[in-house]
């Protein structure tokens, strides 16, 4: 019963000092600093653009890197699917937008009409929106699938000129409550 008792112990141990080492060692949310270079390394890999507005006291945000952004970067599985960019808000930052332009990172926000930490957008290599925004987190346990839908729905919408018949937004069938 001992020994039972013991092998157990160091089993947790060990799975908590590897997802404790997985989370130091995920690499952070690229911070989008030259817009136009992303789109053009989205045009010539033929990538959708995943735009995460964030905010620094953010606690929505935090979550969403952690348990969503940062894994999907670890594993290595999205390098083929997406190119993932972090706009901060609230930090003063300045970046190159779409088209080459200098300016702050709120200036950008207000293009988009980003009012809520966060937003992620999914863009071409312009900066188009290519399917629906994904606004906050409200159910974590299903967010990931959400998070897939709308990326497998942008790559499709840029890769494909013939999607129309694809719907026009990768979260209708759950906003209707379908599953």
């Amino acid at each position: 019963m001992m020994q039972r008792l013991y092998k157990a112990i160091l089993t947790l141990c060990a799975l908590f000092f590897s997802a404790l080492s997985v989370a130091i060692d995920a690499p952070d949310v690229p911070v989008a600093s030259d817009l136009q270079a992303d789109g053009q390394l989205a045009d010539a890999r033929r990538l959708p653009i995943m735009l995460m507005f964030s905010a620094i006291d953010c606690g929505y945000c935090e979550l969403l890197e952690e348990e969503f952004l940062r894994p999907m970067l670890l594993g290595g599985e999205y390098e083929d699917r997406i190119i993932m960019r972090k706009i901060v808000l609230d930090d003063g930052s300045r970046l190159k937008d779409f088209s080459g332009q200098r300016r702050d990172a709120t200036a950008l926000s207000d293009q988009y009409r980003v009012f809520v930490t966060p937003t992620i957008l999914f863009v071409n290599a312009e900066g188009r929106e290519l399917t629906a925004r994904m606004l906050g987190i409200n159910t974590p346990e299903l967010f990931g699938g959400y998070l897939d839908d709308c990326i497998e729905t942008a790559l499709l919408k840029l890769r494909s000129p013939e999607t129309t018949q694809l719907p026009l937004t990768c979260l209708a069938d759950r906003q209707e409550g379908n599953p």
